[in-house]
């Protein structure tokens, strides 16, 4: 391997680095000993030129994201090592050849070590974001550990990286099949409910995998409940719903293509003579008009900050969508309520929930606190990976 560049960090920004949090922001840097260009692999000192960590270099906010905090002498072998590690904890927690769900994430970024970096599986399928340039970078390292670590579990690998990588590197991506071929859309299982995906134009990967277990929880609380799916995508939800004794089931969501596929799914598992019916409209527009109420409410919309300068606004916009819920849930009804923005912690959005009941004068009992399954794990050292939550909350 080449020598790499080294970064200097300014005195005293060595400390959460010591304490193995991978990222190195910009703002922390004293000097760089060259000129990296985007995805190198950099080494990065203290200001008293003790080494830290190994990382791909980037040219925004956060500068370096850390790979090892051991010298990295070969690149491949590391992360050929992590792929399988990841593998083998999902054999661990009983996802890999579960009869009853064939889809799970195989790869969670920091959380398994590979900043930049997250692959699901789906039946024989890899679907690869990268979110770095860097990792985007190491593309035949990573589908060689791949090969190696699923075998013949392994069909095709899709890259979908065209939404995820910085702007100027993804228009060279576009759904890239990098191995074999297989169609966009096809069928999967989760917790025995068969769910139709399309890999290449759905939303993420293709289906919210975070959410398998929380789906499973609304499963067990909606006998006998009209429920309301907002946000719903492609059915997730409302097919646990109905599964679970739901007496009539609304999902909503603005992407057509996403509408069509949620009836397909409630066709695939439940026929034709079911109680739900699906609406492709703006949820804020449905919220307004809607003269319906319901039971039990789940909200999982997309993140409304990416960002910590859009923070306040996110915030503003849980504790209107909320207070909306509040006010046409019925008395006992149960809301499942969500945000998947990485910048708003578990504590603003509860408290942005909690301004929301008092907005609609109704008292809340907060009886699950929700986050992502274990096939998404957090790294200790990296509280910012656990980027969902949720509250179960019962309205009186």
């Amino acid at each position: 391997m080449t020598s790499k560049i080294k970064i200097i960090l300014k005195s005293g920004k060595e400390q959460s680095l010591k304490r193995f949090h991978p990222w190195v922001f910009s703002g922390a840097i004293k000097v760089i000993g060259g000129s990296p260009a985007e995805g190198d692999l950099v080494d990065v000192y203290s200001n008293k030129d003790e080494f830290l960590g190994t990382g791909h270099y980037a040219g925004g906010s956060i500068a370096v994201r850390i790979l090892s905090f051991e010298p990295v002498h070969d690149i491949r072998r590391v992360l050929m090592d992590r792929i399988m590690a990841a593998f083998e904890y999902r054999k661990k927690i009983g996802l890999v050849d579960n009869v009853d769900t064939n889809t799970f994430r195989l790869v969670n970024a920091e959380g398994d070590g590979m900043p930049g970096l997250v692959i699901d599986y789906y039946n024989g399928t890899v679907v690869i974001q990268f979110h770095s340039v860097g990792m985007s970078r190491e593309k035949e390292i990573i589908t060689e550990g791949l090969v190696n670590a699923l075998g013949k579990r392994l069909v095709t690998i899709i890259d979908r990286s065209e939404s995820t990588l910085p702007g100027k590197f993804a228009p060279e991506i576009k759904a890239e099949n990098l191995i074999q071929g297989r169609g966009s859309r096809y069928e999967v299982i989760e917790n025995g409910n068969r769910f139709i995906v399309d890999l290449k134009e759905g939303q993420k990967t293709g289906f919210y995998i975070d959410q398998r277990e929380n789906r499973k929880l609304l499963g067990t609380l909606s006998s006998g409940r009209s429920v309301l799916n907002l946000f719903g995508y492609t059915g997730g939800f409302s097919i646990y719903a109905i599964k679970g004794g739901a007496k009539m089931v609304h999902t909503v969501d603005s992407s057509a293509p996403a509408v069509d596929i949620a009836i397909q799914n409630v066709q695939l598992n439940f026929g034709e003579k079911i109680s739900h019916k699906a609406f492709c409209e703006d949820v804020s527009a449905f919220l307004q008009n809607t003269r319906d109420t319901y039971d039990l409410i789940v909200s999982d919309p997309p993140a409304f900050a990416k960002h910590q300068r859009a923070l306040d606004n996110a915030l503003l916009g849980y504790k209107r969508l909320n207070a909306r819920i509040f006010e046409i849930i019925r008395p006992g009804g149960i809301v499942f309520t969500f945000s998947c923005s990485q910048v708003v912690s578990r504590d603003n959005f509860r408290k942005s929930v909690f301004a929301a009941a008092a907005n609609a004068n109704r008292k809340v009992k907060i009886i699950f606190q929700l986050t992502q399954p274990p096939d998404h794990p957090v790294s200790i050292y990296h509280p910012e990976g656990e980027y969902l939550k949720g509250l179960v909350l019962y309205v009186e």
